[in-house]
């Protein structure tokens, strides 16, 4: 399997840099069929090397998204993830601050895509050994154990055709 992801720079919509850690959380929840904490919003542009790379407008982010969840009710388990090289650029409202001293909402940050989708599903992403494999129970095994899947139906499929 080859894929590209490109994320463009745009302003509407989910889409654009700040978008691109979410979007890649969502491929591998769906790729390992871990779900992903439903009451967390994520924010965080990433490298090519999987780093979390500083967003714009993160007060903003955090802030918006506070409100929608205080509308709706918090529960305590409501959040946002946000990248790390952002965490000195927080000045938030007192509500906010107040919600977050009071356990009813939460600011994670990450450094990594890895720290992030283990935040987001619960489960570890794990780490390349020696032997270049990952721990049976880490999530990019099991993002990597359906690539195989998927290319041995491929391979299937096209030998099928073939005859």
């Amino acid at each position: 399997l080859s894929a590209s992801l490109v994320f463009e720079q745009e302003y509407h919509g989910v889409e654009g840099d700040s978008a691109s850690c979410a979007e890649l959380y969502c491929l591998l929840s769906a790729l390992s069929s871990q779900p992903i904490l439903q009451g967390l919003a994520v924010t965080g542009a990433m490298n090519q090397h999987g780093e979390v790379m500083a967003i714009g407008g993160v007060n903003e982010k955090i802030e918006g998204y506070f409100r929608i969840c205080k509308r709706l009710g918090l529960d305590g388990k409501q959040g946002v993830l946000i990248p790390s090289r952002n965490i000195s650029h927080l000045l938030l409202d007192d509500d906010v601050i107040e919600a977050v001293e009071q356990g009813q909402f939460h600011i994670y940050a990450a450094d990594t895509v890895q720290d992030g989708i283990a935040l987001l599903t619960g489960v570890a992403a794990g780490e390349v050994d020696a032997q270049g494999k990952y721990a049976a129970s880490s999530l990019l095994a099991m993002v990597e154990q359906k690539l195989k899947q998927l290319r041995d139906a491929y391979a299937v499929n096209r030998v099928t055709r073939l005859s």
